[in-house]
């Protein structure tokens, strides 16, 4: 290759590299972990919230779970996720937090899960759907929601309600702290979990 071509090859090259994005820019994927679930013939009444509460115990959770909660050990504590109307409280447990009220759904049979989501500043799921609604309740870092709605934020210490079945959004870390959450679920089990989504 003649030395008179280098400088302008060396140029183009340097012009390709600096127009493509490094790994290092691009958002890290949000890293979100099924717990635990179960399905539902139907639901209770509504207006309908979610109840979270802590035991010392994982066996006293589940002992004290009702037809419509969910027990596990998420970052280090045991938590009781139940579904049901405003106000309630379940013996023995240290309530944290109730949530909703939940967008009503119809459907043959329901599934309600519970997800870990944890990922450091920046970390956001791909645009996404669910045939149902989900809550948030933030460990820690600060939670962000896009929806063609707009942009909303949670803190520490803090719930937010979702919105209903079908709404596309990316769920993002939004703070300057690693991102720590817990997310509940009323969907369709008759349908695909979540789904690929256009956010503009």
């Amino acid at each position: 290759m003649s030395t008179k071509r280098w400088p302008s090859f060396l140029l183009a090259l340097m012009v390709a590299f600096s127009a493509t994005p490094s790994m290092a820019q691009q958002a890290p994927p949000l890293s979100v972990r099924p717990v635990i679930d179960k399905k539902l013939k139907e639901l209770p009444p509504g207006p309908l919230f979610w109840r979270i509460e802590t035991f010392g115990t994982l066996p006293q959770a589940q002992a004290a779970a009702g037809p419509t909660a969910l027990a596990a050990e998420i970052s280090g504590k045991v938590w009781l996720f139940t579904l049901g109307v405003a106000g309630g409280a379940t013996p023995g447990a240290t309530k944290v937090a109730e949530v909703g009220p939940v967008p009503p759904i119809k459907a043959a049979e329901y599934l309600i899960r519970i997800n870990h989501a944890s990922g450091p500043p920046g970390a956001r799921t791909p645009p996404h759907t669910h045939p149902g609604s989900e809550a948030f309740y933030v460990l820690r870092g600060r939670l962000g929601q896009k929806t063609p709605h707009g942009v909303m934020h949670a803190e520490a210490g803090t719930a937010m309600n979702g919105h209903g079945a079908d709404m596309p959004m990316e769920v993002f870390s939004a703070g300057t702290t690693d991102l720590d959450q817990l997310v509940m679920f009323v969907v369709d089990a008759s349908r695909p979990f979540s789904s690929p989504a256009k956010l503009e």
